[in-house]
């Protein structure tokens, strides 16, 4: 196998980067032939509840591997809270949390078991990991399969379970890869208030999703992207320029709707 290249380095900071939680420039991955992200650029800023949205494919999960060190760029660069991310990966992990779309847990550890291996593998003290636990449990409605092997979870528990290891060392910055597939409504609350807990304490979150009314109401800021590419980044009012979100992110990537004589089929009786 070739040995993969070393990125390039990150350019002398600009003004803006001094504010930013994330700063990613220039930034390209290619698959074989095939460009998956394509020289992008886009800060996000320190203290925001950030959301990146797309299409499928568009390039979201491979931007948030590449800027939380799991996949090496294929050029440009990432910085975290102002740290190069590729001298020193190791480094950067201990300052973010991540919940990625493919959860990664010991599924032959319970969930409280989970917790609190997270917690020692960031450096806490025995006191702080057993208090920190027993609070993201409740928080998180875990308490009672607190002592259940992971293997028998729900794709939810899960997920909480992975957001509660994610959080567990008060991270600077939290990346989260569609944190809301199959939570149910209450603990969709429940999660909400500690994300919003986490931002109002100073922490960063970036979150992909799919769902542009959920990102409206819980995001600041929101990129779109596209083929690799940022169509649009801002706050979201800015974004969605007086309409909805859904309808702004439609236009800019080229969405069609379906017309009233497609599929008429569809229609049964009503057709004839």
């Amino acid at each position: 196998m070739a040995e993969l290249a070393a990125a390039p380095p990150f350019p002398p900071p600009r003004p803006p980067a001094e504010s930013a939680a994330v700063s990613i420039h220039h930034l390209s991955k290619q698959f074989d032939d095939r460009t998956v992200v394509d020289d992008l650029s886009l800060e996000v800023p320190r203290g925001s509840f950030f959301g990146l949205v797309g299409p499928n494919g568009a390039g979201k999960t491979t931007t948030l591997n590449v800027l939380t060190g799991m996949l090496r760029p294929d050029g440009g660069a990432v910085r975290i809270a102002g740290r190069d991310v590729w001298p020193d990966p190791a480094g950067i992990k201990s300052m973010i949390g991540v919940v990625p779309d493919g959860l990664l847990l010991f599924e032959r550890l319970t969930g409280a078991e989970m917790l609190q291996y997270a917690g020692m593998l960031r450096g806490l003290s025995e006191a702080d990991v057993i208090a920190r636990s027993a609070s993201l449990l409740e928080v998180l409605g875990l308490v009672d399969d607190a002592g259940k092997l992971i293997v028998d979870y729900s794709h939810g528990m899960k997920k909480k379970t992975a957001l509660g290891a994610a959080l567990i060392h008060r991270p600077e910055v939290l990346v989260l890869d569609e944190p809301f597939e199959s939570i149910d409504p209450v603990s969709a609350v429940n999660i909400r208030t500690v994300l919003e807990r986490f931002i109002i304490g100073g922490g960063t979150v970036l979150m992909s999703s799919h769902v542009m009314d959920l990102v409206e109401r819980l995001c600041t800021h929101v990129a779109v992207i596209a083929e690799g590419r940022i169509l649009a980044a801002g706050p979201v009012d800015v974004v969605r320029a007086g309409q909805r979100l859904e309808d702004a992110f439609i236009h800019l990537v080229g969405g069609r709707a379906v017309t009233s004589g497609e599929l008429d089929w569809l229609d049964g009786d009503r057709a004839r």
